[in-house]
């Protein structure tokens, strides 16, 4: 049992803040409100935060970090002089196993290669007081959700899909590590109060739709960036009915609709999961609270009056869908696939199905699919694609191998993949994807941008859930529609395969030998965390240069992107992976996924000094080199994707001063603002169009830099000619003395250290 005091410390208080945000707001409360207001930084409210607008410090309960990002996360954290981390925090080595051949094969290979940083992962734990989960023991999400969530608690995790926590009623927001820094540092965490979206979730699921259905029908719905700015709630019969890992795929997959997170009220398939869990004193202290772990009453029976948007799903109604390609809500009813397909020239052959992930491993999720791998053997069906499995954690993978699954799969020819992120975020050794050939993959993941999985720009991947997924790969059509379509076996009989079953929690409890965690020494004091100079794969950190104190002039255009431009394109992941601690090697990726404007082309733009093309990061080493600082242009959503800071952090190590774009994704916002750039967005987005290849720019108004006050970009044309237009900001009065100062690390430092 992990925390245990700490939930008390949370329940004990909840009750009495929840009454006084109560009584100040004269109104019901959602649960989200709930949430976060009995998490204020001066514990009870005094005030009443405007959803959208106002600022607000909170105290979250927990940090939780992937071996990725807590490199750069721990590295910040080292410079700030605590001999312990202020709140309970996680680091889960799962992003840096590459899944190739196995899981065992995989595995090992991953302890050779990374034992570097695991040394060092493992031993700045040890040192600060962190729980470190070693490679192998499973994905940040799953493991979170098994051991850490609990209903009505805030936390926030180095890793977008932080939002899987939501599923055991939590507020779980994904930041990037100078966020997280901060609270292991024992500062306040400021977020924005966020708006609210409301889905009424009516009727129940049943035969082939699955929670994961739920999310993509609402990704359809919102799109990718219809929830930015809002924090989802969902109730109704249609969540009450539905498992506890279900709703963690739910909330899981919002990041995918650009919500800042998504949560579910306490209701008893969240006690269920709690005492399956081994957490049963959880379980009891929320059933003796649980009035205040949903929203009033009120609230649900009229959402339209205290949500900013109210959806409505009937489960009964729901018919399974398959998101994509390239997109994660370009949202398909299974039967309208075909058509759909086939008019806009998809590749109807599936090569890959691959099940699992954090999204999409709990054992409902595998028992579901082992059902349709049974009935594969038992109709004599051989599968016609590629069949894959990811295991969320040991806890999930060895209960599935004691209960007979793994055998199952077996006998339709399934590999399984290391209890790690693989597949899901590019670490995939996917033989013969170098040659970029065309064709479709389908997965239960959440995201499906273009090279995502395994770096080939014509693998046209759609999201579905592993019961769709294992259906569409026995029969290795993309028109296949499980509920209508028959198939031929190998006997040339034609059969059916029936809705899938399974079961919502292990009938014989979950077992494992070893999950795999590290607990941290009572005193780190004598623990030596080494980082040797010579390391290509770990940096010590050198600050930022503060602000020069004057208007920016003279910055040269790096790049004019066109079109998607998430944290992919700007630090790609797959074998980049290895210098997430490294923080000049890894810049050798910076933006190299972004499309020119000017050519069409990625990783190609033109040399202002020399007026030959060049890779987007070695033009700007040299325009560093001279003496230049630059800009980067963009379009909408800039930045939407994984919370990764290294997309803020390589353009500010290499001198881009400012980020200009028609409008950001929430996380790197932040990050940028963190790492001390300017992230500004065009008052007329249709000035974007007046940016040519040769201009030169001027940001004015930085002397007198003011929250909700724009700042004026003067655009120099090579011709000599100047237009000068507004770029508005979101900055308020702290954001703006992290920028003066080089960044909040700078100020976080100077006042932990006087």
């Amino acid at each position: 049992m992990y925390d245990l005091q700490m939930i008390k410390a949370v329940y004990g208080t909840m009750k009495d803040r929840i009454e006084a945000a109560r009584e100040l707001i004269g109104k019901p409360l959602t649960l989200t409100e709930k949430i976060l207001y009995s998490h204020l930084w001066q514990d009870n409210p005094t005030e009443i935060y405007e959803r959208g607008k106002s600022y607000v410090d909170f105290s979250p309960d927990r940090v939780a970090m992937q071996d990725a990002t807590a490199q750069m996360a721990l590295l910040q954290f080292m410079q700030a002089g605590r001999p312990k981390v202020a709140v309970p925090s996680t680091v889960h080595c799962d992003h840096l196993i590459t899944a190739k051949v196995g899981s065992e094969t995989d595995l090992d290979q991953a302890k050779f290669e990374n034992e570097e940083v695991y040394n060092f992962l493992s031993s700045v734990s040890d040192k600060y007081g962190i729980g470190f989960w070693k490679p192998g023991a499973g994905i940040i999400h799953q493991v979170v959700l098994e051991n850490y969530a609990f209903p009505g608690g805030l936390m926030i995790g180095t890793d977008s899909h932080t939002v899987n926590a939501g599923g055991l009623g939590m507020i779980a927001i994904g930041v990037g590590g100078a966020e997280a820094y901060d609270v292991m540092a024992g500062l306040p965490w400021e977020h924005k109060f966020r708006k609210l979206i409301g889905v009424k979730l009516t009727g129940k699921l049943s035969g082939w739709a699955a929670p994961k259905d739920v999310i993509l029908k609402v990704a359809g719905i919102l799109t990718v960036k219809g929830g930015t700015g809002c924090i989802v709630e969902y109730f109704g019969e249609g969540a009450t009915g539905m498992s506890c890992t279900g709703k963690g795929t739910i909330c899981n997959m919002g990041a995918e609709i650009g919500a800042t997170t998504s949560t579910f009220g306490y209701d008893e398939s969240m006690g269920r999961y709690l005492r399956a869990t081994g957490r049963e004193e959880v379980a009891v202290l929320a059933e003796e609270i649980k009035e205040h772990l949903t929203a009033d009453p009120e609230v649900y029976a009229n959402p339209e009056l205290y949500f900013d948007q109210v959806i409505e799903i009937n489960l009964s109604e729901l018919e399974p869908h398959l998101n994509g390609p390239f997109t994660p809500d370009l949202a398909t009813p299974i039967s309208k696939m075909k058509e759909t397909a086939l008019a806009n020239g998809w590749p109807m052959k599936i090569e890959v199905g691959l099940i699992g992930s954090c999204t999409n491993s709990s054992y409902e999720d595998i028992s579901r699919a082992v059902n349709l791998a049974q009935q594969a053997a038992d109709k004599h069906l051989k599968p016609k694609s590629e069949y894959t499995i990811t295991p969320g954690s040991e806890l999930v993978r060895y209960t599935i191998e004691r209960d007979g699954f793994l055998k199952i799969f077996e006998k339709i020819g399934a590999k399984v993949f290391a209890n790690a992120c693989g597949p899901c975020i590019g670490m995939w050794a996917r033989v013969g994807a170098e040659k970029s050939e065309k064709n479709t993959i389908v997965h239960s993941f959440n995201r499906n941008f273009a090279k995502r999985a395994d770096g080939n720009p014509n693998t046209f991947a759609f999201v579905g859930s592993p019961e769709l997924v294992t259906a569409l790969a026995i029969a290795g059509d993309l028109g296949f529609n499980p509920l209508t379509d028959t198939l031929i076996n190998e006997k040339g009989k034609e059969v059916m395969l029936d809705a899938p079953t399974g079961y919502e929690l292990p009938p014989n409890g979950f077992g494992v030998e070893d999950a795999g965690f590290q607990a941290p020494s009572l005193d780190g004091s004598n623990v030596h965390v080494n980082v040797s100079p010579t390391s290509d794969r770990l940096q010590l950190l050198d600050p930022f240069p503060a602000w020069e104190g004057v208007d920016l002039k003279g910055l040269k255009l790096l790049i004019k992107v066109k079109g998607k431009c998430t944290t992919d394109h700007i630090s790609m992941a797959g074998p980049w992976l290895k210098y997430r601690g490294h923080l000049d090697n890894i810049s050798n990726n910076m933006l190299i996924g972004a499309i020119n404007y000017f050519n069409d082309t990625p990783d190609s733009v033109k040399n202002p000094m020399s007026g030959k093309y060049e890779s987007v990061p070695a033009m700007q080493r040299k325009l560093k080199g001279a003496g230049y600082f630059s800009i980067v242009v963009g379009e909408e959503n800039y930045g939407e994707g994984s919370s990764r800071e290294h997309a803020a952090m390589e353009p500010r190590h290499l001198g881009v001063r400012a980020i200009v774009v028609k409008s950001f994704a929430r996380i790197h916002e932040t990050n940028l603002k963190k790492q001390g750039m300017l992230g500004l967005t065009f008052a007329n987005k249709e000035d974007y169009d007046k940016i040519k290849e040769d201009d030169t720019f001027d940001i004015i108004g930085l002397t007198e830099f003011t929250p909700n006050v724009p700042l004026t970009l003067n655009i120099c044309h090579a011709d000599g000619s100047m237009e000068s237009v507004l770029v508005n900001h979101t900055y308020n009065e702290q954001q703006i003395q992290w920028f003066k100062a080089g960044g909040a690390l700078n100020i976080i430092r100077k006042n932990l250290t006087v």
